[in-house]
């Protein structure tokens, strides 16, 4: 059966650099991949006017084969101001909605405090009374989980992105207002070189990485 995958990721092109590549892989085989991204992620930077976020997202998601993406407009970097039930309402919906059986999100020890809390809700979110959810992985964001300190994230999970990695390129390249100049981590060329960085560890052309935060196997389910 078509496996149900739901991102859930802080900002407009968090949900691509951590793990684009691998949610094409997800729409080929045909499973059903829904995208949160929960801030707006441009108030703060470009005014209230913004640059179009919203549109941009739904360019990636589409050249990821993604038709479900949804923006619960939190304001950008300002997820601090809430308390975290109130993230983590809208999340519970969305899970409940949706009954994931694979979600993708955030990693808890990135730089960028939206980031933190948004893990600390998806746990919330996601804990094991909602029983369809077998797995919940944690992503690397270029320019936020490696500029971080300590550095603590320490993958155990690599998907093999060498046949989708252009397509996540395209996609991030639909986020006009993120994609930065070599040698920043978020420009298209270093992507490339992190992919295949991460997948040369393995002996694969390219990946992206993940830590598993919970893997649950049900029913008497064996071990894969």
């Amino acid at each position: 059966m078509p496996e149900r995958v739901l991102v859930i990721a802080a900002h407009p092109d968090d949900e691509l650099l951590g793990c684009g590549g691998t949610v094409a892989l997800h729409a080929r085989a045909g499973d059903h991949v829904t995208s949160v991204v929960v801030c707006e992620g441009e108030s703060l930077r470009y005014g209230p006017e913004g640059v179009g976020q919203a549109r941009h997202m739904r360019c990636a998601a589409e050249a990821l084969g993604v038709t479900d993406v949804r923006g619960l407009g939190f304001p950008d970097q300002r997820l601090d101001t809430f308390t975290l039930t109130d993230v983590i309402a809208p999340l519970e919906a969305v899970v409940r909605e949706v009954r994931p059986t694979i979600v993708y999100t955030q990693y808890g020890g990135d730089v960028n405090r939206d980031h933190q809390l948004l893990f600390q809700a998806v746990l919330v979110a996601t804990r094991p009374v909602e029983r369809h959810v077998r797995s919940v992985y944690a992503f690397d964001t270029a320019s936020s989980t490696e500029w971080a300190y300590p550095r603590t994230f320490v993958p155990d999970t690599w998907v093999d992105i060498s046949t989708t990695l252009e397509a996540k390129l395209r996609a991030m390249a639909c986020y006009e207002s993120e994609v930065r100049d070599y040698p920043h981590p978020r420009s298209l060329r270093a992507l490339e070189h992190r992919a295949r960085a991460w997948g040369n560890q393995v002996l694969l052309d390219a990946a992206e990485v993940f830590m598993t935060v919970r893997r649950v196997h049900r029913d008497g389910q064996a071990p894969v």
